[in-house]
């Protein structure tokens, strides 16, 4: 399955689409805004007010975040950005299981899983690291190089956007008026553009017999 063209686009946007998760979530952290309104409370919510209350572990966690998000969407460096992120969401998972938020529960859930998923993609590159050896598989055919200026477009966007809207910015609904919000859109088409320029380049590069 590895040397499956499908497959490899589908790792290459579970990269990006990973590192996107922590993108909003990890700057809200570095300039210090609340992870949650500070009028609900219960076990989830309490414990992230006591988060927020530690400030600079606060900040550096969201640090942290946007590096994973940086070293996932370079694809270059999507393996350290998988193998920081698993121990990221399994602390996540276990927080929201345990305090009974369901919903958050089962989409991290997911995240998780496809965490796993990117270790496994690179299981013959991990394998010596407990003494094993793996015959390195064929690579897909895939633009590593195009997709690494997909990622890192999405990466600069995003923040480029929160900078102007002054904050993480987050659509409540449509907001017609707000221009941050036609960005987001943008964002989403990125992969298709990325995705339509390789294959453009596929149709027009010269085949192997000449």
């Amino acid at each position: 399955m590895r040397a499956r063209r499908w497959t490899g686009l589908g790792v290459v946007n579970l990269r990006i689409l990973l590192g996107f998760a922590f993108l909003p979530a990890g700057l809200k952290k570095v300039i210090g805004q609340p992870f949650t309104d500070a009028a609900k409370h219960g076990v989830f919510h309490d414990f992230l007010h006591a988060f927020f209350a530690t400030g600079s572990f606060y900040r550096f966690v969201g640090a942290t975040q946007l590096v994973v998000a940086l070293l996932l969407m370079s694809q270059r460096f999507a393996l350290v950005g998988a193998l920081a992120a698993f121990p990221i969401f399994t602390a996540i998972v276990g927080l929201c299981w345990s305090t009974q938020v369901y919903f958050t529960a089962s989409m991290v859930t997911l995240m998780w899983l496809g965490v796993i998923g990117l270790l496994a993609w690179d299981a013959h590159r991990l394998a010596p690291l407990v003494g094993h050896q793996i015959a390195p598989p064929a690579d897909p055919d895939v633009d590593l190089s195009l997709w690494s200026r997909c990622g890192l477009a999405v990466f600069g966007l995003y923040l480029a956007t929160c900078a102007l809207a002054g904050g993480v910015y987050r659509p409540r609904g449509v907001e017609l008026h707000e221009p941050a919000f036609y960005v987001l859109p943008t964002i989403a088409l990125l992969p298709v553009f990325t995705y339509l320029i390789e294959r453009h380049r596929r149709r027009r590069a010269p085949s192997p017999s000449g």
